[in-house]
């Protein structure tokens, strides 16, 4: 029976059913049970020369059947090192994908062995020997120490500005009023349900790399370079993905060795990251430290805005991590307000610490949280209720030019944030601070008003089949990594062309049966990957015409309601209909269409969150108690998926807040690489979020859509530190460092109290 729902309205996951009888098929569950098991050795010294590598013993290991180190790799004329991208005439200092002469942080790859199993592979993996000679470690967010690699003796990565230097000092000069904040990124690891895995086999001279990944594209590419052979003889596949967040949208250094290893046994190797081997080696987000100025004039509107910024690298330049680092938090550094004169000034550090690379909106989380946490600071110095704040400054005419080049298509920020207020019942904040501290309780409020910029690849390309057995094929260049792709897809096409939704079969992740594609990151998939399908509804509905005329017996067909109509009589056949009648006259040309589509611009989410938590001054215990976000996405395409991404966005914004943060000592050893010392919020951490929407459509795709898959970590971070900074100021307590675990709060509440 066919769902029956309208445009727009939300239609159950129909992934779920799968999902939660235990029926995914993730990568752990679709290995070949030939397959044999990988298993990496990893550095246990932060900084070190390797002196000797001693790897005959674990080749003489029961069951091991091959083990490689760096040399291995280049005797078989393969690729040693993994490609990045950073600023024109930054060092570019080589990443190796297995360690050779020096390793750099603690886990790195040295070696790998391949057994017939698991448990074979780790023993083998204890026997290797080696001799390493420590080095000085370098941990510090900061030029200088011991030079991690020779092509950057100071340990600067990068150095890149973007904005007017000259403007921004002139408006700083004439300033009324200048207010200054410092905020510290702690260092979050990722931590997705399921751990990175691949499993490679060669197949009649044809590499088939499985990965749960965020797209198989850039991969496939990068193992044809890898391996010096034809893209064509590369298949890249992704089954369901346990979470990605932005760290698993590249390729890393374990792929290549693998590959490599599955072509010199002649077998599939299978490889699972350990939960504690995740936390040593998957890429990790934030880890910088922001000095942030805004200036004033007399009136309070800003006028000028500064920040500079030192982010941690980590020992590697990861794959994009110059640039999410950088350019991404360049294209909201100045939100949703108008500030004629900005500049924003970034260093990348190398550290004897895990890369840095992406995790859920990489960039703009630390854009918005520094940007709001100076205005909040600027609002209790100067008086002002910080709402009001913010209105004078408001960006009120549109298409506006941001300071950093970005183009506002449109927005009404002053309405979004009166709906916000009005939702939260901010007018009863103070009724309820007096209840709290009638209780010995401390009561906050915090604020933020954020702006997104997504999209990623502009580009992208959908495929519609019909097959034999009355289901239709839906191939789409995105990636689901659990975010529900499979229902809104299925039900926007059909929404669209009437074709039932139980039958549309989304099709993803497969390098031979998918051209082209940008994957998922940025929040881009649903806004391009629908506007790929309108193009290809009307690619399909053009070539059908003359063909459904001829069958009906007319000249010329409409085609509306869902169907193809005859002018003037009842002669009416779906598309469904029509595809049936076509494979019947032997049109295999109609069975197929592909279309692709490119947006002309960028779309920016925007919207406001408000955070009400209760401190314990005698524990520094922190209590979520009460959140509301009201968003501008503009259209909606699947309002409970929306609310879903949201509530997600938010925890985890809430969880770098309150209590994530990953922690070396000064030898560079992860002192939180396992769930007893890292903490994640839990169910129980999080309050029920008020979610409502107050829509300006769009003029950068036909849907009016704007993305929302980053958008609740990208204004939740500042919200929840606001929140905690609010009700801490009536004890004088003006800063405190993320994340606010209570410990840190109480001594901050003591000190304060004996001051």
């Amino acid at each position: 029976m066919q769902h029956k729902f309208g445009k727009s309205q939300s239609l159950k996951r129909l992934e779920d059913v799968r999902f939660l009888t235990g029926a995914g098929r993730y990568l752990d569950d679709i290995a070949p049970a030939t397959a044999l098991h990988a298993a990496f050795l990893r550095a246990p010294a932060a900084h070190a020369e390797i002196r000797s590598l001693h790897l005959d013993d674990a080749r003489a290991m029961p069951g091991v059947v091959l083990v490689l180190g760096a040399a291995d790799l280049a005797a078989n004329g393969v690729a040693t090192d993994q490609p990045y991208d950073t600023f024109e005439g930054a060092p570019q200092p080589p990443r190796p994908l297995l360690a050779r002469d020096r390793v750099r942080f603690v886990g790195e790859a040295m070696a790998l062995v391949v057994a017939e199993t698991a448990a074979a592979a780790r023993d083998a993996v204890e026997a290797i020997g080696f001799d390493l000679a420590e080095l000085p470690v370098h941990i510090q967010l900061a030029p200088g120490g011991a030079p991690i690699h020779p092509e950057a003796p100071d340990n600067l990565a990068f150095t890149w500005d973007t904005g007017d230097a000259v403007a921004t000092e002139a408006a700083f000069a004439r300033a009324a009023h200048v207010v200054r904040q410092r905020v510290v990124h702690n260092r979050v690891i990722v931590n997705s349900v399921e751990p990175r895995a691949a499993t490679a086999e060669w197949i009649d001279g044809r590499l088939h790399f499985h990965v749960n990944g965020q797209g198989v594209w850039d991969q496939k590419a990068e193992f044809a370079a890898a391996f010096g052979i034809d893209p064509a003889q590369v298949r890249v596949t992704t089954p369901d993905v346990g979470g990605g967040f932005g760290m698993k949208s590249t390729g890393y250094p374990e792929f290549t060795p693998l590959a490599l290893a599955a072509k010199l046994t002649g077998r599939p190797v299978r490889w699972i990251s350990e939960r504690t081997e995740a936390m040593l080696t998957d890429n990790g987000g934030r880890d910088l430290v922001t000095e942030a100025a805004l200036a004033f004039d007399a009136d309070l509107k800003i006028i000028g805005y500064r920040v500079d910024l030192d982010c941690a690298m980590g020992a590697y330049n990861a794959p994009f991590g110059a640039y999410i680092q950088s350019e991404l938090f360049a294209k909201v550094l100045t939100g949703a307000y108008d500030i004629p004169a900005a500049h924003l000034r970034v260093r990348g550090i190398y550290t004897n610490t895990t890369q840095t690379d992406a995790y859920r909106g990489a960039g703009r989380p630390e854009a918005i949280t520094t940007l709001e946490r100076v205005v909040d600071r600027a609002a209790r110095v100067l008086g002002i209720d910080p709402w009001e704040l913010r209105a004078k400054s408001y960006v009120t005419s549109f298409p506006y030019r941001t300071a950093t080049g970005e183009l506002y298509d449109v927005g009404d920020f002053p309405r979004v944030a009166a709906r916000a207020r009005a939702e939260a019942d901010e007018a009863g904040f103070e009724a309820r601070r007096a209840a709290s501290e009638a209780e010995g309780l401390l009561r906050g409020l915090g604020t933020c008003f954020y702006i997104e910029s997504i999209l990623g690849s502009p580009t992208e390309a959908a495929e519609v089949e019909f097959r034999d057995d009355g289901t239709v094929n839906l191939y789409v260049g995105t990636q689901s990594n659990g975010q529900g792709h499979e229902t809104v897809y299925a039900a926007f096409l059909s929404e669209r062309t009437g074709i039932p939704v139980e039958a549309i079969r989304v099709v993803q992740g497969d390098s031979d049966r998918i051209a082209s594609g940008g994957g998922t990151g940025g929040s881009r998939s649903v806004t391009t990957q629908t506007n790929a399908t309108l193009a290809t509804v009307d690619t399909m509905v053009a070539a059908f015409r003359p063909f459904v005329a001829a069958e009906l017996g007319v000249e010329t067909v409409d085609w509306a309601d869902l169907g193809f109509r005859a002018p003037g009589s009842n002669l009416v056949l779906t598309l469904a209909e029509a595809a049936d009648r076509a494979r019947r006259a032997g049109r295999e040309d109609l069975l197929k269409h592909r279309a692709e589509a490119t947006l002309p611009g960028r779309s920016y989410p925007n919207g406001a969150h408000l955070c009400e938590v209760e401190i314990d001054p005698e524990t520094g215990l922190i209590r979520l108690d009460r959140y509301s976000v009201t968003d501008d996405f503009g259209n909606l395409i699947h309002p409970m998926l929306v609310e879903g991404q949201v509530h997600g966005g938010i925890a985890q914004g809430m969880g770098q807040a309150m209590m994530e943060g990953a922690v070396w000592d000064e030898t560079g050893q992860l002192l939180s690489a396992t769930f007893m010392d890292y903490a994640m919020p839990r169910a129980a951490d999080m309050p029920f979020v008020k979610f409502t929407t107050e829509p300006v459509p769009s003029t950068a795709n036909l849907l009016g859509m704007k993305g929302c898959g980053e958008a609740g970590t990208v204004a939740s971070i500042a919200a929840v530190s606001n929140a905690v900074l609010d009700a801490l100021a009536p004890l004088g307590i003006e800063e405190v460092e993320m994340p606010f675990r209570p410990a840190k709060i109480w001594t901050q509440i003591e000190a304060a109290r004996l001051s």
